[in-house]
């Protein structure tokens, strides 16, 4: 079946006129899911994603990340939060709106930087009032959700290492010298006892930019691709938000967390909490390497500038 006809199958699907479909394109950024863009003879516009084959390589919590990414989107609703919303899914498809607006660009004025940081500060502080049934991936990827944060958080970076092993990736330590690291900073976990919605890939990539043709000042259009969220502790966005960065740099963002009811007390236990947040994803980036097969030029990037990140969280003292 090529992509037209797919697309136009899930259409129907969700009730919407099949026939109607005028353009049917690729849409670049994703590493993982197939994703299209679907324009309707009225203009109308949608995004679908595509899964890879079940037999295709990837990390053990990547298994049905569609399902993920729809609840994440059905919450983000329920708080006012612009993100995509579902249109219909399946077993091998998520259709959605279209959110306004182009990945964050480095060339804003300072001004307008500084505003819209403070925006994300706000929505990312609603997203994290939301709560859920349980802690872990809602996908089941890794088991059904936990009783409390300590056994899922654990078995996510089980996992993570599990694949560094049966992948053989290069790490900067050995994977068992990892897991004895992280592993002595497990009790900070016990703090947490409030499942909270987490998205947990919120780089400048996935927040959207809207520009009016009026000239006024740019505000965020969507935030979007929330396949890897998880109910967990909120601490844990604040990794992709300032990632290979810090944090408590950012005072803008923290500002407009603050004012819309973020907590943001950075005491020991935060920190290694922090700390160990940052070495899953930095783990999560150098892992995924092996199974997506990105190029000898964006392997090198990620051994140069993500290894050094994992070792600085790795090594934070307590």
């Amino acid at each position: 079946m090529d992509t037209w006809e797919r697309a136009r199958r899930i259409l129907d699907v969700a009730g919407l006129p099949p026939n109607s479909l005028v353009d049917c394109r690729p849409l670049a950024g994703g590493t993982y899911n197939t994703v299209e863009e679907l324009r309707l003879a009225d203009g109308t516009r949608y995004v679908l994603k595509i899964p890879p084959p079940t037999t295709a390589p990837g990390l053990s919590h990547e298994r049905e990340l569609l399902v993920s990414e729809a609840e994440f989107y059905r919450e983000a609703a329920t708080v006012g939060v612009p993100a995509p919303q579902v249109v219909t899914t399946g077993e091998r498809h998520l259709l959605m709106t279209h959110c306004p607006g182009t990945p964050w660009s480095d060339h804003l004025e300072p001004g307008e930087r500084a505003a819209l940081r403070k925006e994300v500060g706000h929505l990312v502080a609603r997203l994290h009032g939301v709560t859920g049934p349980g802690f872990g991936y809602p996908s089941g990827a890794l088991g059904p959700l936990a009783p409390d944060w300590r056994t899922a958080f654990t078995a996510m970076y089980d996992a993570v290492l599990e694949d560094a092993r049966r992948y053989d990736a290069w790490l900067p330590r050995p994977v068992d010298e990892v897991a004895r690291t992280a592993k002595t900073a497990y009790d900070a976990l016990d703090e947490v006892t409030v499942p909270h919605l987490v998205h947990f890939d919120l780089w400048q990539g996935n927040i959207l930019v809207e520009h009016s043709d009026d000239h006024t000042a740019p505000r965020i259009g969507g935030l979007i691709d929330g396949e890897r969220m998880f109910w967990g502790d909120p601490l844990a966005d604040f990794v992709s938000l300032a990632l290979l960065g810090d944090i408590e740099q950012d005072e803008d963002f923290l500002t407009g967390y603050q004012e819309t009811g973020g907590r943001t007390e950075f005491d020991t236990p935060a920190r290694q909490r922090l700390a160990l947040y940052r070495s899953y994803l930095y783990l999560i980036m150098l892992v995924e390497t092996v199974p997506r097969a990105p190029g000898a030029e964006h392997v090198a990037w990620v051994r140069e500038a993500v290894a050094p990140e994992l070792l600085a969280a790795l090594d934070e003292p307590a």
